[in-house]
């Protein structure tokens, strides 16, 4: 009898067949894995001697995630207090809470006012107070995720490296297309650059041991591509922007868009248009009709689950977020996600195939973050292991 070769139902039906490597850890590569993340852990929250840390809460937030911060300050001679709030959604720093805010030297807050109010921003600048927003730390658990325990200065080394890429001293467009048809413009000027480039965030400070420092914990989420420190957040400043974004997803949506489905048509930095038809997109026109471009947000956690859009947009490399604040609440994101950590006047849209030029230089290149391939970058990488797995293969 002659041999009959294996079909390929044959070897997808065999209990043995693989070409990968197994899903499983071992218990002495996860005890190592969430050292790691806690090394990391511990270099953000740099927390001092004697300083005062201030906890602006929600009661939703994982309480191991306050034991956890609370013991670094308490081992190292810092004393802890706490206002909790119902939510998060808070777009100033609450009168209630001011006095306690005020009285500290080290921030952690869920609040989403922490980086855009004025009373947090003005004590950050005069004081030297030292914030650090938790977001994407609202579960203890999320110590044992690959971005968790992605060192902390590789993140900051790929910050700088995209910042090296904007062109200074000098005028150009930052033009951003993907293959839908989206071609949004946005002219910098050279004050502008210099302007959005000089906060710490882009400066790739992701410990909060900087005077003045604002960071986010888990080391993903910005900086911004563009975004109103460009301006110095001064009242009535926008950018000359014309053009229109074919996002692919949008926080509070349960499905990706399809094709053309939203399509959002900016202009001096306001929504002035809403193009497509269906639920989506009648979602997005009753309540983003003249609602501002807030912040224009990249990831640069290579370990970020790429495709994740909750709560604020993704933080893979090259995943944008156009996030955009209305002037008033969506009726539609209250009934969908009654308890986002974001303000219900806020949208992020997504996309993760965006390509971006500012004048003559590529920094996403179809949703690629070009950085990741900078000398620098790379030799950085080096260090902790194989700069290829390290910075090109996505978190899916």
């Amino acid at each position: 009898m002659s041999h009959v070769p294996p079909s390929l139902e044959d070897i997808l039906a065999s209990s043995t067949a693989t070409a990968m490597p197994s899903d499983e850890v071992s218990e002495s590569t996860k005890l190592r894995n969430r050292f790691q993340a806690i090394a990391n852990m511990n270099r953000v929250f740099a927390i001092l001697p004697g300083e005062k840390v201030c906890f602006l809460t929600d009661p939703l937030l994982d309480r191991r995630v306050v034991d956890a911060i609370s013991g670094i300050a308490r081992a190292n001679g810092a004393s802890v207090r706490e206002f909790m709030w119902h939510s998060t959604r808070n777009t100033e720093i609450l009168p209630e809470a001011r006095p306690l805010v005020e009285d500290s030297d080290f921030v952690v807050s869920t609040w989403f006012a922490s980086t855009g109010c004025p009373f947090a921003n003005k004590l950050r600048r005069e004081k030297g107070q030292r914030w650090v927003k938790i977001t994407y730390f609202r579960n203890l658990d999320v110590l044992d995720t690959p971005q968790a325990r992605f060192p902390v200065d590789l993140v900051g080394e790929i910050i700088r490296a995209t910042a090296r890429m904007y062109p200074r001293n000098t005028s150009f467009d930052m033009r951003f297309t993907d293959p839908r048809g989206s071609d949004l413009s946005i002219k910098f000027t050279p004050q502008m650059t210099e302007n959005l480039l000089g906060i710490t965030r882009w400066k790739g400070v992701n410990t909060a041991d900087t005077p003045g420092c604002y960071v986010h914990y888990l080391p993903t989420h910005g900086p911004n591509l563009y975004a109103q420190t460009a301006h110095k957040r001064e009242p009535g400043k926008f950018a000359e922007m014309e053009g229109i974004i074919y996002p692919q997803w949008g926080v509070g949506f349960p499905k990706p868009f399809d094709n053309k489905e939203v399509g959002v048509e900016f202009k001096d930095d306001f929504v002035v248009k809403i193009h497509g038809k269906g639920r989506a997109a009648d979602a997005c026109r009753e309540y983003l009709i003249g609602a501002r471009l807030n912040e224009l947000g990249c990831g640069f956690n290579p370990k970020a689950p790429r495709y994740q859009v909750y709560p604020a947009g993704p933080n893979s490399p090259g995943g944008l977020h156009f996030g955009c604040n209305a002037k008033g609440e969506s009726p539609y994101l209250r009934r969908t996600i009654p308890n986002w950590e974001e303000p219900h006047i806020h949208m992020d849209f997504v996309t993760w195939d965006t390509t971006v030029k500012a004048g003559n230089v590529t920094l996403l290149d179809n949703g690629f973050l070009t950085s990741l391939r900078d000398e620098q970058v790379v030799a950085a990488a080096s260090v902790y292991g194989d700069p290829v797995e390290l910075l090109e293969s996505y978190a899916i």
